[in-house]
């Protein structure tokens, strides 16, 4: 019997986009809500503990760009082949995606152990800060193999059009951190006092529960996919395609990382209180970016298996759509902390220092929201046709070359202000590069679409005349 056709093969565009990506992005909502009540909790204890978490958080964003990407490259492979109808070629991918984030966790699991003193000890010689820091980030890392599980599976869950079983597993770990949060950090209900372990505790708990939750949802609904443990192989083949996509998207995500990083750097020559104010930046920011990743998630394998179907109208609609709704979400986000941005430290139970710090930042920084969304859903684009490279050089450019940069040499004018333009200034190289890009994915893959259907029709014409 022939197979049933795919709803992203047929499903109304906007209907589909909004049925792909809505729970994941509200799933991703709850997961922003989480790392924001994380550090309002961890902010109760002292700046000094909530510094710890900031400078924690390019390693964890290491294991989130590493889990990520290679979910990234599982979903265009895996969306493609189901478009193409080629099933075998789709289980390869999800048990190869699966083999892949155990061995990423493995890496995290040794840093945990071997090297989280290391770390801090080359960003800071605060005792006090040092001590949460290893506290907290030994936790993450060793525990980490709830957050490479559970990013995976969603993935495939993600990949066959299946994103509200997802959303259940990523909403549900994320309220059980929320829940767990204030009871393992003060000692509620007969538990110990744990401080910021206590904070690292309930977020890799809630990542184990999440990761459960997608396992048990691809066995049980999840059939246009064959999970098989037994007898499992790893294909080198098919790992190449996950990351001839993957990689890039790994590189870009995790220049995140080497940009905080460096950051922090430079902020920490004024004081520990701006790095406390850009980490509350980055979990702030978090409730505008994550719905447009969410977005792109659903987007993603949309125009990955209509490639795969050849149909370009679906994809062109896809694209429009998407960039609409990216640029909506942003929007609202730049009004939001242009007119709040005090309210919005207040939660972090901001000193006067740190609003005097804080409020000129956001505003600053958030004006590089006008292009972003824009930027992001671009980025994507090229990773869903195959073209990771793309979305990597616009990163790598706009962080490496212009972002830190920019924000090293205004740190030379001695006031801290003048640090976050480079955040307007790098997003405007990031429109230009998106611009340029996505013509040539128009002009070298969806162009093309039409010109073989010609040329398909053309033969087909050919042909019957000379059968006639």
């Amino acid at each position: 019997m022939k197979p049933k056709e795919n709803k992203m093969g047929v499903m109304p565009i906007k209907k589909l986009l909004i049925n792909m990506s809505l729970p994941v992005m509200i799933s991703m909502f709850v997961q922003a809500l989480y790392n924001v009540v994380d550090s309002i909790f961890v902010a109760q204890i002292s700046e000094e503990a909530l510094t710890a978490v900031s400078l924690a958080f390019p390693i964890q964003n290491l294991m989130s760009s590493i889990g990520v990407g290679t979910g990234v490259g599982i979903n265009a492979l895996l969306s493609r082949s189901l478009g193409e109808k080629n099933f075998k070629e789709s289980n390869r991918a999800a048990n190869n995606g699966i083999f892949l984030g155990f061995l990423s966790y493995l890496v995290f699991l040794i840093f945990g152990i071997f090297f989280t003193e290391i770390y801090f000890k080359a960003q800071t010689k605060d005792l006090e800060i040092f001590s949460y820091g290893i506290s907290y980030l030994n936790i993450i890392c060793t525990f980490s193999i709830g957050v490479f599980f559970q990013i995976i599976f969603e993935r495939l869950l993600q990949s066959t059009g299946k994103s509200f079983y997802s959303m259940i597993a990523q909403g549900t770990g994320a309220i059980i951190n929320i829940i767990l949060d204030p009871i393992f950090i003060f000692g509620y209900f007969g538990f110990p006092k744990m401080g910021v372990a206590g904070a690292a505790i309930a977020t890799v708990l809630g990542q184990i529960v999440a990761a459960i939750l997608a396992i048990i949802f691809n066995i049980k609904v999840n059939h246009e996919i064959i999970i098989k443990i037994k007898g499992f192989r790893p294909c080198l083949k098919t790992i190449q395609k996950i990351y001839s996509v993957g990689v890039p998207s790994i590189i870009m995500m995790a220049i995140t990382s080497v940009t905080t990083y460096g950051m922090n750097t430079i902020l920490m020559k004024f004081s520990s209180t701006a790095i406390a104010v850009f980490g509350v930046y980055f979990k702030l920011q978090s409730f505008v970016f994550m719905p447009i990743f969410g977005l792109n998630n659903g987007m993603v394998p949309i125009l990955a298996y209509n490639y795969g179907a050849q149909k370009k109208e679906r994809i062109l609609k896809a694209i429009q759509l998407s960039i609409i709704y990216a640029s909506c979400i942003m929007l609202l986000g730049f009004i939001v902390i242009q007119l709040f941005p005090k309210q919005l430290l207040s939660l972090f139970n901001a000193s006067e220092n740190m609003l005097k710090i804080g409020v000129p930042a956001l505003r600053i920084i958030s004006l590089s929201y006008i292009f972003a969304g824009f930027c992001i859903i671009c980025g994507s684009i090229y990773q869903a046709f195959g073209n990771g490279l793309l979305s990597l050089i616009t990163s790598a450019l706009r962080q490496l070359v212009v972002l830190l940069p920019s924000a090293y040499l205004l740190s030379l004018l001695g006031n801290v202000n003048f640090i976050w333009w480079s955040y307007p200034i790098a997003e405007s190289t990031s429109l230009i590069l998106s611009i340029v890009f996505l013509k040539y994915i128009y002009d070298k893959k969806i162009q093309t679409i039409e010109d073989r259907q010609k040329s398909v029709s053309y033969s087909n014409t050919e042909n019957s005349m000379n059968y006639i």
